[in-house]
């Protein structure tokens, strides 16, 4: 190998990889997953390059927040009534409801509160505070959402449903996490919420997920004689590592892939079977 091959910049080596034209999503990944068997691209660089594909195709309903965890103000709130929240939560940003359940003034930032911190500070006004929301529908496409983050300099967003009712919200760490893996976060969930439930009846469930704790959750009745986990379950059910959108049906449950890098499963999607 000469002294120019040898400094080929990563962008250099990885236009090689596409010589062959690959025609589909599928090849491109299998293209791009043999690179990364010939060291002509790291671990980390096709991880990223997986995340930001499968963030093209998924929705906010698939990641968002939803409205039970999300600790909402008030717009007519005293500030004696809002510290108390913002302190026990810890959260950095809040959305501020009006008059009607589903009327968002907008968004107050923990950081504003600081002045009142100041001795002699003045009269604490909620609505003078608040910073512009936008709304965005379940349905929208995370890669959308991204741009619409990035030019509006916006950290979250409130997510309708199809009535047009506040059913969660969005922020820029979750979409950032499909492609880079976990950011911590405040909104993080803890062991006891690893599956999260949706008004359409199905549930999003972490691959981390204890078997243990969704035969709990469900009453079921899943085996864990051979591994821990749900992903780890449904892997073993495949025979293989499943993109996103495989299913597979175990017992009665329903699983989709919602989130897979060429390492693990992320998100799965669950629809028990009905009565």
């Amino acid at each position: 190998m000469s002294d120019d091959e040898e400094h080929l910049g990563w962008l250099e080596r990885l236009s090689q990889v596409f010589i062959l034209e690959p025609t589909s999503r599928r090849q491109l990944l299998e293209t791009l997953r043999s690179a990364q068997e010939r060291n002509l691209l790291d671990v980390e660089a096709l991880s990223i390059i997986e995340g930001a594909m499968t963030v093209a195709e998924m929705q906010v309903r698939e990641i968002m927040i939803p409205r039970s965890q999300v600790v909402f103000l008030k717009a007519e709130m005293a500030v004696q009534d809002i510290l108390p929240l913002v302190i026990e939560s810890g959260h950095s940003r809040f959305p501020v409801l009006g008059e009607k359940p589903n009327d968002v003034q907008g968004i107050l930032l923990a950081k504003d509160l600081l002045p009142l911190a100041k001795k002699g500070r003045q009269k604490f006004v909620l609505k003078d505070a608040l910073r512009p929301c936008n709304s965005v529908p379940e349905s929208k496409r995370l890669n959308v959402l991204l741009q619409e983050f990035r030019a509006n300099r916006n950290h979250m967003a409130v997510v309708l449903n199809e009535f047009g009712d506040i059913s969660g919200i969005v922020t820029i760490e979750d979409v950032l996490e499909q492609i880079v893996g976990d950011i911590e976060d405040e909104y993080d969930l803890d062991e006891e919420e690893f599956i999260r439930q949706h008004d359409d009846g199905s549930y999003t469930v972490k691959a981390l997920t204890p078997i243990e704790m969704f035969n709990e959750v469900f009453d079921a009745a899943l085996s864990e004689e051979d591994t821990d986990t749900v992903g780890g379950l449904v892997i073993a059910e495949f025979g293989h590592l499943p993109e996103r959108d495989e299913t597979v049906t175990i017992d009665e449950y329903e699983f989709r892939v919602l989130n897979a890098d060429n390492r693990r499963i992320h998100l799965l999607q669950l629809v028990p079977a009905g009565p």
